[in-house]
């Protein structure tokens, strides 16, 4: 049943063009999240939409840190651009501060083509089109066979499984989300490499509402503010 729920769903995303997809978050103009590592929150993960006539503009912006005893482990500072033009995707850049490792990535279109030309601190080159950015606000990511990663633009091959349906409660709020687990499709890749993240959008609106995944501790994102 889940297969064939999952199939209706992908059959859907994949007949609405890329511009559907963007349209569907038109009345967005900021979505903030709460991170927590073991259930505490340690930061913020935010986006806010600007949109000048056939541009949209998509400023993220994370940060965390994790401490023990007062000290600062870990601190991770990221910042990011991601450029849409009449709907279709026209760029992306980042720079990232990950505990004093700086990384980044910038993907511009081929005019001609409209293949990915990625610069990225893990990969340079060219890539097919279809491949989209990581950035998970977007849930067309859940019809791609690969994503791009926003940090360093590695590209990320994946498998997406349907998990059903779930009632979400964060705060005061109920949310009905469609649940979907993305792992990679490299059983080659190590430990540190392997994507296996569940990412929960609301079931009518495609608002992406929580993700969670296990790396040195169990990590949630958490809808925190939406405007």
């Amino acid at each position: 049943m889940k297969k064939y729920i999952l199939s209706i769903a992908l059959i859907c995303f994949s007949t609405l063009d890329i511009k559907a997809h963007v349209d569907h978050y038109s009345k967005y103009n900021y979505l903030e999240y709460e991170l927590y590592r073991n259930n505490k929150p340690i930061g913020y993960h935010i986006y806010k939409f600007q949109r000048k006539g056939n541009d949209l503009i998509i400023d993220n912006e994370v940060s965390f840190k994790i401490t023990k005893l007062g000290v600062d482990l870990y601190k991770y500072y990221a910042k990011g651009v991601e450029k849409y033009k009449n709907g279709v995707f026209s760029g992306f850049n980042s720079e990232t501060n990950q505990n004093k490792k700086e990384k980044f990535v910038k993907i511009t279109v081929d005019p001609i083509d409209k293949n990915l030309f990625i610069d990225g601190s893990s990969f340079k080159g060219k890539v097919n089109k279809d491949m989209i950015i990581g950035t998970w606000w977007n849930h067309e990511i859940v019809s791609k066979k690969a994503q791009i990663s926003a940090v360093s633009g590695r590209i990320i091959e994946q498998k997406v499984e349907f998990k059903g349906k779930e009632d979400v409660k964060i705060g005061e709020k109920i949310y009905k989300t469609l649940r979907f687990n993305f792992s990679s499709s490299d059983p080659s890749l190590s430990k540190d490499k392997k994507l296996n993240t569940d990412i929960w959008y609301e079931e009518d609106t495609f608002l992406w509402v929580k993700a969670a995944f296990d790396k040195t501790g169990y990590w949630e994102y958490r809808l925190k503010k939406v405007k």
